[in-house]
């Protein structure tokens, strides 16, 4: 199957927002999007997520509790918390309307206008779940150095620093705007090819006169109605 350039650029656009919502999902899972080592035990790390709070000790096990209230969790957890899920719902419902409006995707009774807009309307919430993935990731990075360098708390106090589901979640933003803006680039090319067979059929002038045949097999030129004969 030979694939045209706007079609690698759909395909393009939905293996990075596969990629992205794949990191989105376990970003949401990790509960590493804190962590604090304690100095006086550097055998025990701790690790804080949207959904729990686990300790790792080294050669004995890893314990997790999960926060019991919703309320008591600082104000960036529970934006995270609201804003993480949106960003699920809003990728997966892009994946599906993209791949319904991609160009390998054939089923006669879908008009080519129509999948030009599912693929824009796909590539539109994609570019939405990165803006809701990027926001929460990046409050809680900017809570985790407000209180890293916050000089009311005492030196002896262990400090919360970034955890890898931060990175993790950064990557899942990059990933799903990225396929979020090729899939509505794409989109605009094909509104390009929709529109062209129509200029190339309208542009095109019927012939002026027609040939046609007499009784004795001979072919002469018969003008039509209108036209003047010369």
């Amino acid at each position: 199957m030979s694939w045209s350039f706007h079609g690698k650029t759909q395909l393009g656009g939905l293996l990075l927002s596969l990629l992205g919502c794949v990191c989105l999902c376990i970003t949401t899972i990790l509960p590493q999007w804190k962590t604090l080592s304690l100095e006086l035990n550097e055998m025990e790390t701790w690790t804080m997520g949207l959904w729990e709070v686990c300790v790792d000790q080294e050669e004995v096990a890893t314990v997790c509790k999960a926060f019991e209230s919703f309320l008591s969790l600082p104000r960036e957890l529970q934006a995270s918390r609201i804003l993480m899920v949106a960003s699920h719902g809003l990728g997966l419902v892009g994946l599906l309307l993209s791949g319904f409006g991609a160009e390998f995707f054939q089923f006669d009774r879908i008009r080519r206008v129509l999948k030009r807009r599912f693929c824009l309307l796909g590539g539109t919430l994609e570019a939405s779940a990165a803006a809701t993935t990027l926001l929460p990731v990046s409050w809680v990075a900017y809570t985790t150095i407000q209180d890293f360098w916050d000089d009311s708390i005492p030196e002896i106090v262990p400090r919360w620093e970034f955890g890898d589901a931060l990175y993790l979640g950064w990557a899942a933003g990059v990933f799903l705007a990225l396929g979020g803006l090729l899939l509505i680039f794409s989109a605009y090319l094909g509104k390009e090819d929709v529109s062209s067979p129509h200029m190339a059929v309208s542009t095109t002038a019927p012939p002026s006169c027609a040939p046609a045949q007499v009784s004795d097999d001979s072919f002469y030129l018969m003008p039509r109605p209108g036209t003047p004969f010369t």
